[in-house]
């Protein structure tokens, strides 16, 4: 295992930075993701960990060592890519044992050590086929097994599973969760999918051009956004952010007011309040809470979502259970939300107001 460094990394291409400044820690045994819109550097930055390319400026250390001029084959690094780079015209053993020839292994080791990695994940049926005869899933499997088979101190892996439908994405992630457990190993990963990032991460950096934004565990990094950024991007409906204004134990927000979160030091006059949507609830006409104006009813099975229109154009979305009865498309409906619920950002610098 190996614990890896960044310390101070700035890429440039040419005018564009595409990472700026980022210190980050990954610690031994780790499974970090690297979470954040595409353009965001994250791929970038998993690129000058593997040595594919070169930091502007910075270090990068793994397991104590700087690695800034080591070459990416000894850097005891394994990567996993989205297009799983098989070579199509070799069997599943030979792609898993490829690693293994320049390192000089003897084909016997070399034939054991791939069954044995074959046999992790369930690939041992499969060796003698060839890539073209195997699903994405598979296929995926076969590029894990040549990672794994070098046995390396990290592996990195850059959305290795958006090649695969919904339902392979959903087994695929236990699995690598599950791989990651019995290797102890270092995985820094990266993905735009946030279901991937909260349900596999150990601590997700959330990242905006080039600039780290969070890290954290995911329920920190859900429930304490770090700024404004970070709660519109995490969740699915993100957050609702809504301009407001605070006097006394109120923020007053277009359509109505809302209680204010207890607080040691006085709000100030403009903030930005933000809710979950599983945190609003319908309350009555006339009751306490803001007014919106009910779009239209998404019914998923597993939930209800209302998508509502504030009085300031703000898009609205509050979650219901299946069976609670949701009110008319088109009427306005007063929503609520319990002050303890609520998360306030600095509308100038966007950071959040603890």
């Amino acid at each position: 295992m190996a614990h890896i460094d960044f310390d101070r990394v700035t890429k440039r291409f040419g005018d564009v930075e595409a990472v700026s400044d980022l210190s980050l820690h990954v610690d031994d045994g780790d499974f970090l993701v690297l979470l954040g819109p595409s353009g965001c550097g994250k791929s970038t930055l998993l690129r000058m960990l593997a040595g594919l390319d070169e930091p502007t400026e910075g270090v990068i250390e793994i397991a104590g060592e700087p690695v800034n001029n080591v070459e990416p084959k000894d850097r005891d690094i394994a990567m996993v890519f989205q297009s799983y780079a098989l070579y199509p015209h070799k069997t599943v053993r030979a792609n898993i044992e490829f690693p293994l020839r320049p390192r000089k292994v003897p084909k016997d080791e070399r034939r054991k050590m791939a069954e044995e990695a074959a046999d992790q994940l369930g690939l041992t049926d499969l060796l003698e086929r060839k890539p073209g005869q195997l699903s994405g899933g598979q296929r995926q499997r076969v590029a894990l097994a040549r990672a794994i088979v070098r046995r390396p101190v990290a592996f990195l892996m850059d959305e290795p599973l958006s090649n695969l439908d919904a339902k392979l994405r959903t087994q695929t992630r236990a699995e690598l969760v599950e791989l990651q457990r019995r290797l102890g190993t270092t995985f820094v990963y990266v993905t735009h999918d946030q279901v991937e990032a909260m349900t596999m991460a150990k601590r997700v950096a959330v990242m905006k051009e080039g600039v780290l934004q969070q890290v954290g565990p995911p329920t920190e990094v859900y429930d304490k956004p770090a700024n404004l950024f970070v709660a519109r991007f995490i969740g699915n409906p993100p957050m609702n952010t809504l301009p407001g204004a605070a006097e006394g134990g109120t923020i007053t927000v277009a359509g109505g007011n809302i209680p204010a979160p207890a607080r040691s030091a006085a709000l100030p006059k403009e903030v930005v309040v933000g809710v979950r949507p599983e945190r609003l609830t319908v309350g009555s006409p006339d009751g306490p809470g803001f007014r919106v104006k009910l779009r239209v009813v998404e019914s998923l099975g597993h939930e209800q979502l209302l998508v509502c229109d504030a009085e300031d154009g703000t898009a609205i979305v509050a979650r219901l259970d299946p069976d609670e009865v949701a009110p008319a498309e088109g009427s306005t409906v007063t929503l609520m939300a319990d002050a303890g619920h609520l998360h306030l950002f600095d509308p100038t610098t966007t950071e959040r107001i603890d």
